[in-house]
């Protein structure tokens, strides 16, 4: 993938040193399932004490403890012992467990029968077995909203019963409304044993929801299979000679059925059952939402992740902003060599920073409340 000069842009440095110092009021954080540290991270950035991040992909590693100061386990949630996820707090602190299970088997791409349950189901119950036995003060947990219905509900009855002795907000929230400029809903826990808890009110109206210029309108422009020379991330993937074809019919928030040249429809979407898919080889729009960012969004063919005016997939620097990483969140050494399928699966997998940042917010609304150091030593002295 050649690289290309980005004149009058400069990726920017990052900024670890302007990070908020922790406030120990606040609480100290565990993060399950952490991947790269998107759910960390909105918490690291409301001044909470971030400990430890926890996960089964290696890979996540770098990303996580470079951008969030806090220490990488490569661990299986299936094998985590309460007593050890107790000893990452930090002492005389509320103690806050977050975590966000692989999201996968609850999507309605793949959707199973309780006959047939994907094995990344019990990690929820394994979440929900920790905080049965360590009891941390609070608990978030965010997901897509088909888990709530997921086993004909019984998953998701299941954790929220792990939750006895909690008060509990659930609710299926709209990203949008909390400056993620996507379209994507997800489904929010929050549980606390020290007080009533509940998400913060939206922080963007309709209309002041964040579009797609505002978040990547600024970067500098490059072609399909180039990299900027000043941010390795700002990259997108090649397009096959018929692809470049397609993405130069396209018009931003169209689809296939408006391509002037109907012999460039994939053969696929000419039968019956390809009908619905209008959204694959679409562009976003500018001043629009963009879709939901997945694994595949480097893809032009997956969705509708073309740029609104180049032709062009959206570069993996694109998603994150998407995703609301801050555009100097490192995701491994600048040595190595990037492969785009794995940094998309990173991003696409994270929970966006500002919704992070919006839980965050909440949480403290509950921990830093007059008297709950007592009300924390109160609870504890009972277990």
């Amino acid at each position: 993938m050649p690289a290309v000069e980005c004149r009058e842009y400069e990726a920017p440095p990052a900024q670890l040193a302007d990070l908020p110092p922790p406030d120990a009021e606040r609480g100290s954080v565990v993060d399950l399932f952490c991947g790269i540290g998107g759910l960390s991270h909105g918490f690291v950035l409301e001044g909470f004490d971030v400990r430890a991040g926890v996960d089964v992909d290696r890979t996540c590693r770098f990303a996580y403890e470079t951008n969030n100061l806090a220490t990488f386990y490569e661990k299986d949630i299936e094998y985590l012992d309460s007593d050890w996820v107790n000893s990452l707090f930090a002492p005389d602190t509320p103690r806050i467990l977050v975590g966000c299970a692989p999201c996968q088997p609850f999507s309605p791409y793949t959707r199973r029968s309780g006959e047939d349950r994907a094995p990344e189901w019990c990690l929820l119950e394994h979440f929900g077995r920790i905080v049965r036995e360590a009891q941390p003060e609070i608990v978030s947990m965010e997901n897509v909203p088909r888990l709530a219905i997921a086993d004909e509900g019984r998953l998701f009855d299941g954790f929220l019963a792990d939750l006895d002795g909690y008060e509990v907000w659930a609710k299926v929230v709209d990203c949008a409304d909390y400056g993620v400029p996507q379209m994507r809903a997800r489904l929010v826990v929050l549980a606390s044993r020290i007080g009533p808890i509940e998400l913060e009110e939206p922080t963007h109206e309709a209309n002041r929801r964040r579009t797609v210029r505002q978040a990547i309108g600024e970067l500098p422009p490059i072609e399909a299979g180039q990299v900027c020379e000043e941010d390795a991330l700002h990259r997108s993937s090649r397009l096959s000679d018929q692809n470049l074809k397609r993405i130069k019919a396209a018009t931003p928030g169209g689809t296939w059925r408006d391509w002037p040249d109907q012999s460039l429809v994939a053969e696929c979407h000419r039968k019956r059952s390809g009908r619905f898919y209008n959204n694959v080889y679409g562009r976003m729009s500018w001043d629009d939402l963009a879709p939901t960012i997945t694994t595949q969004c480097y893809g032009f063919g997956n969705g509708r992740f073309g740029h609104p005016a180049q032709d062009r997939a959206i570069s993996l620097r694109e998603a994150a902003l998407l995703q609301t990483f801050p555009p100097d969140y490192a995701l491994q050494p600048p040595d190595n060599q990037l492969v785009i399928a794995h940094a998309a699966r990173w991003i696409g997998n994270a929970v966006p920073v500002e919704l992070s940042r919006a839980v965050a917010r909440s949480v403290a609304a509950v921990t830093t409340c007059a008297g709950v150091s007592k009300a924390v030593r109160r609870v504890r002295e009972t277990e």
